[in-house]
């Protein structure tokens, strides 16, 4: 947890901000986005390709770490 109006405690969490704030300007209220909205704003955030995951993205990073225990657990051949 990080201490209020300490965003430098957290920089994960205002990354992520900054991605919302694309589609969500500061000041203007969440409680007119649909469930649709929502899901389009994660996918476009899980489908950005990110420095830290060797430009993969997030999305494509799970799915080969999910492949890989599958297989390891011998739930599906290689």
């Amino acid at each position: 947890f990080t201490h209020p109006y300490a965003s430098w405690e957290r920089g994960t969490s205002e990354n992520q901000h900054k991605f919302i704030r694309r589609f969500i300007p500061k000041g203007n209220s969440m409680s007119d986005l649909t469930q649709r909205d929502c899901l389009r704003i994660q996918q476009w955030m899980n489908d950005y390709p990110r420095k830290i995951l060797g430009y993969q993205t997030p999305h494509e990073v799970f799915t080969k770490a999910f492949k890989k225990a599958r297989q390891e657990e011998g739930l599906v051949s290689a």
